[in-house]
């Protein structure tokens, strides 16, 4: 498949990438400081330092695309509408030229408690939700702003992110999290957006992945 991906220097979308190149994808990658691109990645890196303030670039690095996977996320707790206002800009290129398929990484937190939660689970989630609130609310926005849009849209809902081997076994509910979500590796967030791709299930739906 032809890919794009967005945010492909942080901790999820170098695994997307890697991942991707290793199954044989074509890959495009749109980055905001392409300094930080590994050096092993046999990808095409667009935009220069701020890539996604260019709509023209932005654009073109959607143009003709399978799909288009975002690991886009904010760098520290205090989210300033980075989740919202640069999925906008990736949503805005692909209606623009007619691409469709979306899949971009949210949190658990953001999406309904599945029932029979633990109440330890529950108290750990409002704890986090506390301390995180800023981070959870921009994501909340993004997802609102995808529900609104044209695209076939896929919001991968993670918990505790660690730096993990992709194993491939984990649990995925499509509209909610599985019960006592706690942790997964960022490898196995990738290999699942990678594999929803062509997931019709999954299709303008949050999915809830954990160990």
């Amino acid at each position: 498949m032809r890919l794009t991906v967005f945010g492909a220097t942080g901790g999820v979308g170098r695994e997307i990438v890697g991942q991707a190149l290793a199954a044989g994808h074509e890959v495009t990658v749109v980055v905001r400081d392409p300094a930080r691109l590994p050096e092993a990645f046999d990808a095409r890196a667009l935009g220069g330092a701020v890539p996604l303030d260019d709509p023209a670039a932005v654009r073109a690095a959607v143009a003709g695309r399978d799909a288009v996977l975002s690991g886009l996320g904010s760098r520290s707790r205090k989210a300033d509408g980075v989740a919202e206002r640069l999925t906008g800009r990736i949503v805005d290129a692909m209606e623009a030229e007619g691409v469709r398929r979306l899949v971009v990484v949210s949190a658990v937190p953001v999406g309904p408690v599945p029932a029979g939660e633990p109440l330890v689970d529950r108290l750990a989630r409002k704890a986090i939700g506390a301390v995180l609130a800023d981070l959870y609310a921009d994501l909340a926005r993004m997802e609102a702003a995808l529900e609104r849009s044209a695209t076939d849209w896929t919001s991968v809902r993670p918990p505790k992110l660690t730096d993990g081997p992709c194993t491939g076994v984990y649990r995925a509910v499509v509209g909610c999290a599985p019960v006592s979500s706690r942790s997964i590796s960022r490898a196995d967030v990738a290999h699942a957006m990678l594999g929803l791709i062509d997931d019709p299930a999954a299709v303008r739906q949050g999915v809830g992945i954990a160990y």
